[in-house]
This record gives C-alpha cells, sequence and structure tokens, in this order.
C-alpha cells in the first residue's frame, strides 16, 4: 500500500539552525513487532530512507542513529551536555552474514534468506535487492549495502516485518550534522550513552571518616563542600535537594567507594537518610546536641539504648545501605605485597535504594557512618543515580516508616551498641494508615562479636513476631566472604593458609553490603501493631560482647482517595 502524507519534523538543538532543513522526497518503512506470533500494537519502529541516508531515531532524540550509503558507514551523533560527539562504524566492519537457500514474499517483494549470530543470539533476516530504497531496522544486520530488509526474526520468537512502504513528499528532513559532531571511539561513546540516560548527584567526594577528637571537636563543617563531620569524625552529613524526577517512579542506586586512609580493620558502616519533621525529633537532634535528647530503651537489665526505635516523639534515620569495610584496602596495598595477589584499589558498593528514598520531601539529610578509632580512617565517595521510569503512567506516593536501628551511628559520642537481645527482645509499635498498599517490612540484620564463640562467627536465629505471631524467621549467614580476598591487603593469614577477611560471617564479609530482607506484609491490616524482633545472641565473655546492628523500615503505596 503506498500513500501520499506530509510530515514536519523539527529537531531542537542548540547548535541548529533552520538552514539544517531541506526538503527531499522519501520513503517511509513501517515495522510491526511480534512477539510470539502475536503483534504489539504499541512496539513498531520505522525507518526513512532518504538520498541515500537511512533515518532510524525521533529527529528530537538525544541519541540519533543514521546509515549513510554514500560512504557505506553506520554513523550516532549523541547531544551530550551541549556537545555533539558522534560515533562510525563500517559496513565492511560488520558481521557477516550466512545466506540461507529460502525465500519469502514480503509487500510483493521476492526476499532472501540471511541470518546472523551475536551475542548468543540468531538474527534472521529477509532482505529485498527490488526496491528503490535501501536500509534495516536493525542497521547492524545487513546482508549487503544494496538490501532492503523487510523481516527480522530474534532467535524464532520475536519478530519485526514490514508492514508498508510509504511515499512522504515535501517531507523535511535535517541534516545529519555528521561534520559538526567530534568523532570518538565506539568505547567512549557508549560510555557516553549510558551517562546520557540518567542523571548523577554527587553526595561526597574523597572525604574523611575517620576518629580525630582533638580536630573535630571544632571544626565540624566545611564551608567550601557544605559536608559537616560528626561524633568526632566518625559521621559525615550533608542535606540535599531532591529532584522532581523522583516523583515520577526514578529508580535510585546508592553507588559508594571506600578506601583505607590508615586503617586496617574491616568496619561497620551504614548509609542513612535522616528526614526532620514538625513536633518529632530525630537522630540530627542529637547529632547537634547531645544523645541525652533522645528517648531511651531499657533492656531487661536496665540497660539503656538512645534512640534505637520508633515513638510519637521520635523517627530513627532511615538506612540506605549496610557496609563493612576491607582490611585496609589502599592504604596497605603497597605495605603488604605478595606475589600473584593484585589488591583492588577500593571497595565499591551500588545498592538499588529506591524502595526507601523518601520522595514526599523536598530537602533531606544524608549520612555516612564508619565505626573505627584510627586517625587516618578512610576516605570516601557517594553518589546517587537516578534512573528515569520506563512508564508514563502516574506514580502512587510511597510510604516510607522507619521503625527501629540499632545500628549506633553515633558509635563514637558514645551510643550504645545493640547488645539487648541476650536478655531481651526489640518491641517497637506501629500505628499503620488504612490508606497503604503493597506493604513491607525492609529488614536488615548482621551479627557481631569477634571472637572465636561470638555472634560473628557463629550462625544465629533471627525471628520477627507481629502481635505476637511468627511472620519471618532466618539465620543470617555469608559463605562467600574469600570471593573478596584481594580487597583485603591487611587480612591476618591464618597457618592453615586461609585469611581471616576468608570466614564466614553473620550476614557480611569485609568488603562487602549487606542487602536487606523483604518481608511480605500485604495481610497486615490498618491499625495498631506491636512488632518485637528476637535473635539468639550468645553471651558476653569477660570484657568481649555480642551484639546485632538491625533495622527495620516499613514502606508501601499509598493509595489515592
Amino acid at each position: 500500500m503506498r500513500t501520499t502524507i506530509s510530515l514536519i519534523i523539527i529537531l531542537i538543538y542548540s547548535s541548529v539552525s533552520a538552514q539544517n532543513i531541506v526538503t527531499k522526497n522519501t520513503q517511509k518503512v513501517v515495522y510491526n513487532n511480534y512477539n510470539n506470533g502475536k503483534v504489539d500494537p504499541n512496539s513498531g519502529i520505522s525507518l526513512i530512507y532518504s538520498d541515500g541516508i537511512v533515518y532510524l531515531s525521533k529527529p528530537d532524540s538525544k541519541i540519533r542513529y543514521f546509515m549513510d550509503y554514500h560512504n557505506k558507514q553506520n554513523v550516532t551523533i549523541i547531544n551530550y551536555e551541549d556537545s555533539l560527539f558522534s560515533s562510525i562504524t563500517s559496513f565492511d566492519s560488520l558481521p557477516e552474514p550466512k545466506i540461507e537457500g529460502d525465500t519469502d514474499s514480503i509487500l510483493g517483494y521476492r526476499c532472501k534468506h540471511a541470518s546472523f549470530m551475536a551475542f548468543s543470539n540468531k538474527i534472521d533476516v529477509w532482505y529485498t535487492s527490488e526496491a528503490r530504497i535501501v536500509g534495516a531496522p536493525y542497521r547492524n544486520y545487513i546482508p549487503n549495502d544494496s538490501a532492503l530488509v523487510l523481516k527480522v526474526v530474534i532467535n524464532g520468537n520475536r519478530s519485526l516485518i514490514a508492514d508498508s512502504i510509504i511515499e512522504l513528499r515535501n517531507y523535511e528532513v535535517l541534516e545529519s550534522q555528521m561534520d559538526k559532531a567530534k568523532p570518538i571511539s565506539e568505547p567512549q561513546f557508549e560510555e557516553l550513552k549510558i551517562k546520557s540516560r540518567y542523571t548523577t548527584m554527587p553526595i561526597f567526594n574523597n572525604e574523611t571518616i575517620n576518629f580525630d577528637p582533638d580536630y573535630w571537636k571544632d571544626n565540624a563543617y566545611d564551608s567550601v563542600t557544605d559536608v559537616y563531620h560528626y561524633s568526632k569524625g566518625a559521621v559525615i552529613m550533608k542535606k540535599i535537594t531532591l529532584p522532581e524526577i523522583l516523583k515520577k517512579g526514578a529508580s535510585v542506586f546508592a553507588k559508594l567507594t571506600s578506601w583505607s586512609a590508615g586503617d586496617a580493620y574491616d568496619r561497620t558502616g551504614s548509609v542513612f537518610v535522616i528526614v526532620p519533621k514538625d513536633g518529632k525529633l530525630s537522630m540530627l537532634d542529637a547529632i547537634k546536641d547531645s544523645l541525652g535528647v533522645l528517648p531511651l530503651y531499657f533492656d531487661n537489665d536496665g540497660k539503656k539504648y538512645q534512640g534505637i526505635i520508633n515513638t510519637t516523639n521520635y523517627e530513627p534515620p532511615i538506612e540506605l545501605m549496610r557496609f563493612f569495610t576491607s582490611f585496609g584496602v589502599g592504604h596497605f596495598n603497597d605495605l603488604r605485597v605478595i606475589n600473584n595477589y593484585p589488591w583492588k584499589e577500593a571497595a565499591v558498593y551500588n545498592q538499588d535504594v529506591t524502595s526507601v528514598i523518601p520522595v514526599n520531601v523536598n530537602e533531606i539529610w544524608i549520612g555516612v557512618f564508619i565505626g573505627n578509632y584510627d586517625k587516618g580512617g578512610h576516605r570516601v565517595n557517594l553518589e546517587l543515580n537516578i534512573y528515569p521510569s520506563f512508564e508514563d503512567d502516574e506514580v502512587k506516593t510511597k510510604f516510607v516508616q522507619p521503625l527501629f536501628s540499632t545500628v549506633n551511628i553515633l558509635e563514637m559520642s558514645n551510643q550504645e551498641y545493640g547488645r539487648l537481645f541476650n536478655n531481651d527482645t526489640l518491641k517497637v509499635n506501629l500505628t499503620l494508615p488504612d490508606s497503604i498498599e503493597n506493604l513491607q517490612l525492609i529488614y536488615t540484620s548482621t551479627g557481631h562479636g569477634g571472637w572465636g564463640g561470638g555472634d560473628e562467627f557463629n550462625p544465629k536465629l533471627n525471628q520477627i513476631f507481629i502481635d505476637g505471631e511468627l511472620i519471618y524467621s532466618i539465620i543470617p549467614w555469608r559463605t562467600d566472604c574469600a570471593t573478596y580476598r584481594l580487597f583485603n591487603p591487611a587480612s591476618g593469614n591464618f597457618g592453615n593458609g586461609m585469611s581471616s577477611s576468608d570466614l564466614s560471617r553473620s550476614n557480611w564479609c569485609p568488603a562487602t553490603l549487606t542487602p536487606p530482607y523483604f518481608i511480605n506484609l500485604n495481610e497486615l491490616c490498618p491499625g495498631e501493631h506491636n512488632i518485637e524482633v528476637v535473635i539468639n545472641q550468645g553471651k558476653d565473655d569477660g570484657g568481649s560482647f555480642n551484639h546485632w546492628g538491625v533495622t527495620g523500615v516499613i514502606v508501601g503505596d499509598e493509595i489515592s482517595k
């Protein structure tokens, strides 16, 4: 079927002017997409051929794809940070086709069959040389430079089949701007493509987290970077403004890079968020004032714990990421050189934190804690990578309510360790609104007690009860710590050939993060509830004691009324 239509396509670039637009007679090939033989009416694509150039992207796309038959090459152009860059691939370097023996008839054209293999995928194409135009919907798979590909089948179950070829008269074509773009290598171009698709929010850059009471006593604020150093240097914090894209269903990943600046040991670390609320205390009040402002929790022995549960007038921090530093990666690499042990330069932790990022506020405080007593301490970088949603549908408002946290991020200001489980349980009340669905408890647990009989090296049962009913039970345990040996140059080596960093632990390893457990609570009714955490914590041994870092956050989606 051939019809005549008029289209005007406008591309806006800062470097583009009206003189880049020319009018030519062109042809448009429209392809339907099929999955397992069923057409998907919303995912068809098209190509436009005009005077030896095939246009494979919309004119207003940030990344534009062309097939240049004059010079027999594929060209990709990207507008990145107000500059144009191009990547060029010669047709000669494209995958070689295997010509098959069968044929097909598509849109009245006799089509030959060729196949390709790419990244373990089989790609079959049917093409004709009888049309007045050339091109392919997948530009890397062309049998020859005189072929028009009318059908593509991937792995036998996904297809693109040409539905029509339409003549476009008085069609305004934007010049490709190939001569205005700076050529770069394909690997460089791929990097820009990926970076252009998401937003990076730098939070901390090469910041020190250490223990130096003399220095940090009067020097808590760096006005150049807007970074606050608290708790004798073991906590860094910054107030940030959240971008609007978070309210549109974007995904958020926290990426932390850490390396030793003098500390040789594996330490507990936490990336956390504090959201100050009118009428409620937060850990920020304790940071700015003292631990004495926080509500106390008493165990059965009368030991007090500061600010570990949510109350009517206090909200604990929201933990984004639990991580553990390595044994000295970076600082000790050259101090312990071992043949065939190429030590890593830093430990990198990258975690999806979408579920626990509050999006119904404009500003939050974000911080990093590393428990250490070393003047050199550690260095860290932190960034939030924000990826747009795949969907255009309306996004529901998230419900995020922190319930408890025994991770003592103010350890160096004498906040107590989570030692209560050897004689008590952790109890917290929850008032659940009636407008929440997809309810989950996000629970993170790591055990500590660093001697042979301590909880760090012995599996211990964790249980969670709601209103007296057991709803979750697990033994948090990691057996893969030897995987990370090359991150731990300062780790001690034993007489049997093992390293301390190899040993299995209670849900953590040196140089790793500890992902949380997602516990489904969809059956939980609105109203008042009691949540109880029970851990089979071991007994203390003289001056050595066990403790557990547990955090819990209730999340869900608010139902529109």
